[in-house]
């Protein structure tokens, strides 16, 4: 089961830079809006993407998407376990807690 992580933990371990950040979301939600620094990377390119887009496998990471219900974070966390990154935990209640709560966002496509 992957570990869960609150809000006020993310936060202060995004502020910190001790965490990678990843939204499983489709690109087009990501483009709208994802949580500061935070990289897109859904189930379907999990295989392909992590390496390059990850290429720590001890780091801290953080899956999320839209709330609670979503389940793209859990498939993607679970597949990044199964390759053998060794920190992922999840966000849970998504960006829309993040927005609710006021925190920043940041729009657009992330350098590659």
């Amino acid at each position: 089961m992957t570990a869960l992580i609150s809000r006020d933990d993310l936060k202060a371990a995004i502020d910190r830079h001790e965490v990678i950040v990843v939204d499983a979301l489709p690109a087009v939600f990501y483009d709208q809006q994802h949580l500061p620094g935070a990289v897109n990377l859904v189930e379907s390119d999990v295989v392909a993407q992590a390496a390059r887009l990850l290429p720590d496998k001890h780091a801290a990471i953080v899956t999320y998407c839209t709330n609670a219900a979503c389940g793209n974070s859990l498939a993607v966390a679970t597949l990044l376990t199964r390759l053998g990154y060794t920190d992922v935990r999840k966000y849970r209640d998504g960006i829309e807690d993040w927005v609710a709560a006021g925190l920043p966002t940041e729009s657009g496509v992330a350098a590659a």
